[in-house]
């Protein structure tokens, strides 16, 4: 496992995941599958998370 990858998704999640009240909105009005989503296919950080996965 690439653990340089790893590092970079721990990154962005410590600096722009915690805390984030897109986040905290999404999962009060919809659900935790609602935010997820949000997270994956419309946040910028989210997309970048995502590539760096697909990567692993």
């Amino acid at each position: 496992m690439d653990t340089k990858v790893l590092e970079k998704i721990n990154k962005l999640e410590q600096t722009y995941c915690k805390g984030c009240l897109l986040k905290e909105v999404n999962r009060t009005e919809g659900s935790k599958s609602a935010a997820h989503s949000f997270c994956i296919t419309e946040c910028s950080v989210g997309i970048d998370m995502k590539m760096y996965g697909n990567k692993l």
